[in-house]
């Protein structure tokens, strides 16, 4: 007789099935994390069932203390017209973090894309990450 639950079997004989990748478009690739890693997300642009539309946004991690969320920091100019002259302002933006995206630390540049809302607050998701950040509160 054949044990069939035997778990001493060759990995030959076990059937892997394919990981649901899913291309984001806009030009963004799916990170190897998503293609090769076994995590399951269903937020994540890439494996998830979320998808990103509308507005496609860089800025500057600040801190990533939540749970598959992270805050970003996007910097911009506002005029002020009685002096000509412009005035720093900010927006800390929540976006969701997939586990793909290990490596990620407060200055990192992210790309976020917007999609509908995975919560109260977070209305985007990271589609991109470099490395070679700024400094978290510097404009460029």
């Amino acid at each position: 007789t054949i044990n069939l639950n035997n778990k001493n079997r060759p990995l030959s004989s076990i059937k892997k099935t394919p990981r649901y990748v899913k291309n984001v478009g806009l030009g963004f690739k799916a990170p190897r994390d998503a293609v090769e890693g076994t995590f399951v997300d269903k937020k994540c642009p890439f494996t998830g069932d979320v998808s990103v539309r509308g507005h496609i946004l860089t800025g500057v991690v600040l801190k990533t203390k939540m749970a598959r969320t992270i805050i970003v920091r996007r910097d911009y100019l506002h005029y002020i017209k009685k002096y000509r002259r412009f005035e720093k302002r900010h927006k800390n933006v929540p976006a969701h973090c997939s586990p793909a995206f290990r490596d990620i630390a407060p200055g990192d540049l992210v790309t976020i894309g917007e999609c509908r809302p995975l919560s109260k607050t977070v209305r985007f998701n990271v589609l991109k990450l470099n490395k070679a950040g700024t400094t978290k509160k510097g404009f460029s």
